[in-house]
């Protein structure tokens, strides 16, 4: 089933269609804010310019499908590319730190599945998993030597491009959720950010990442549901780089391994 499959289906279920707008009535959820908290909160993450509602439309299934295929052909394209740098991340992890050289984590998928999200192990194996970060102190007693390069940098991230291959992610698309983290996700279910795949990197990732609060990033994952597109998607590429040179919202990054954005 396609993102837009997955989005008509929540809205024939919760969504009551306006009949000259085409916009849609938002489906409520714990501590959503109404549309004066929701316009607000746009002014506030996107100062002067103009920004689509979540839920104001429905992507098409030619971009859903043109989506999938982009998303095979640049992660095929990006390990090709960057096998020497796995390699080393992988073999800096095993030499540095007893235990296994990925960190397999159970989070949200796409309307409400479940499936194992990779990283390069960044902690002990004696850390606490599953934390938020809110709910973890003292990470850095945790951390493996090489643990805080890689998140730096965001490399403990790589090895979401073989979920991309498998169909569980995508390269943009809202960040994947911790089970336990039901908060964000709770929040984010009513703007329809749980409806379509989770990315390598997303919206959020790109105007704040971790330092925006959860109801920042759930706004920031329902806006990005509602405008979905290939140039859109460009852009928030675009904007990865920057963020990831300058290192932006990392201090506040996963803890309890990969805890989470």
């Amino acid at each position: 089933m396609s993102e837009v499959d997955n989005v008509e289906a929540i809205r024939e279920d919760d969504v009551c269609e306006g009949a000259e707008t085409g916009v849609s009535a938002r489906r409520e959820g714990p501590g959503a804010p109404d549309a004066g908290g929701w316009a607000a909160m746009a002014e506030r993450l996107h100062p002067g310019a103009s920004a689509r509602p979540p839920l104001s439309r429905v992507p098409s299934r030619s971009y859903a499908h043109v989506k999938r295929v982009l998303d095979v052909a640049l992660s095929l394209a990006a390990i090709a590319a960057l096998s020497p740098v796995l390699l080393a991340c992988a073999v800096a992890v095993k030499a540095t730190s007893p235990g296994p050289v990925l960190f397999r984590q159970e989070r949200w998928g796409r309307a409400g599945s479940r499936f194992e999200c990779l990283k390069f192990r960044t902690m002990l194996v004696e850390a606490p998993p599953d934390l938020p970060a809110q709910d973890f102190a003292g990470k850095a007693a945790f951390m493996t030597p090489v643990g805080p390069f890689l998140r730096k940098w965001s490399l403990d991230e790589l090895p979401q491009l073989a979920n991309i291959l498998k169909g569980d992610m995508s390269v943009v698309g809202p960040r994947p959720v911790i089970v336990r983290e039901r908060r964000l996700a709770e929040l984010r279910a009513p703007l329809n950010a749980d409806a379509v795949r989770p990315g390598l990197t997303g919206w959020a990732q790109v105007n704040g990442r971790n330092l925006v609060s959860d109801e920042e990033k759930a706004f920031l994952d329902g806006e990005y549901a509602a405008s979905m597109s290939l140039l859109f998607d460009a852009k928030v590429l675009a904007r990865t780089v920057a963020v990831v040179l300058s290192r932006r919202g990392v201090d506040r990054e996963d803890a309890g391994e990969g805890a989470g954005e």
